[in-house]
């Protein structure tokens, strides 16, 4: 079933006219007239509760201010606010950064690397704070437009950063740690900058408030981190059921050379290398 679109009851147009292709998508616009503006009035998307996909919606009222919802299938339509307030903001955009980290396979996979590079504790959580502060950083100076890089080598080079993730797994042994494994914080540290010019660039196609940008981006940042923090618990729980009930496995994964954790590196280092040439070729 396909979705549709219902505007508030007080436009004069509020159905979606047929949607043209312009050679890459399917594109609909059309132009209502909504007296008494939308405050109050309902968005509605028809069909999207027998899909498994999100939409987002973008509006601005009278006042200039901008916001961003998003609908579910469970959730497929909202009452537009007269001015969205403080929580809100937070509540949507803090949503937004939850979903973008958790549908980032790209993102998670290079979390899920470091993790099995790293083999001690402190090392860790010093690795995975490295990250978090690089790429909040990045994030910000691209969205407040200090400094920018162009969406698709980003995500390219993206792409490279888990393949070099993959090869330190490869050549990884037990005499001796190699420089990602003594120093893992400055790996982290620098992809994490590269990686924060990819959560920019999500948050730019989603929209920020005119006037609460600096807490719109607060709220996405920290759904990112929150989002982040749930896969890595997710990774530390499967992973000490396991070493419970398959520590075989889990050793197998965790030793240098071994033909687990050989498969595990192959299997990261190949997915990335084709997102690579995937986004290559989208130049």
């Amino acid at each position: 079933m396909a979705i549709g679109t219902d505007l508030p009851e007080n436009c004069d147009r509020r159905s979606a006219p047929d949607p043209a292709f312009d050679g890459t998508a399917w594109v609909v616009q059309w132009v209502t007239v909504c007296p008494g503006g939308l405050a109050g009035g309902t968005i509605a998307i028809p069909g999207l509760d027998a899909t498994q996909t999100d939409v987002l919606v973008r509006f601005e009222l009278a006042s200039d201010k901008s916001a961003t919802q998003r609908l579910t299938p469970g959730l497929p339509s909202f009452v537009i606010p007269a001015d969205p307030g403080f929580f809100e903001i937070l509540r949507s955009y803090f949503a937004l950064g939850v979903d973008h980290i958790l549908e980032g396979l790209d993102h998670l996979l290079f979390v899920f690397a470091l993790l099995l590079l790293i083999r001690e504790k402190w090392k860790l959580v010093g690795a995975v704070t490295a990250f978090t502060i690089a790429h909040s950083i990045t994030m910000a100076i691209s969205t407040l437009g200090v400094f920018t890089l162009p969406g698709p080598p980003v995500e390219a080079v993206i792409a490279l950063s888990i393949m070099f993730l993959a090869s330190e797994l490869l050549q990884r042994n037990n005499d001796e740690d190699r420089l990602t494994e003594k120093f893992p914080w400055i790996v982290s540290f620098s992809f994490g900058l590269l990686h924060g010019f990819g959560f920019a660039g999500a948050l730019a196609e989603i929209g920020l408030p005119d006037d609460d940008v600096p807490l719109a981006l607060l709220s996405f940042n920290l759904g990112v981190e929150a989002g982040q923090l749930l896969f890595i618990a997710c990774i530390l729980v499967t992973a000490a059921l396991l070493k419970m009930f398959m520590p075989a496995l889990i050793r197998a994964m965790r030793t240098p050379g071994h033909i687990g954790s050989t498969s595990v590196a192959y299997g990261i280092g190949s997915l990335s290398a084709f997102w690579f040439v995937e986004r290559i070729a989208g130049f």
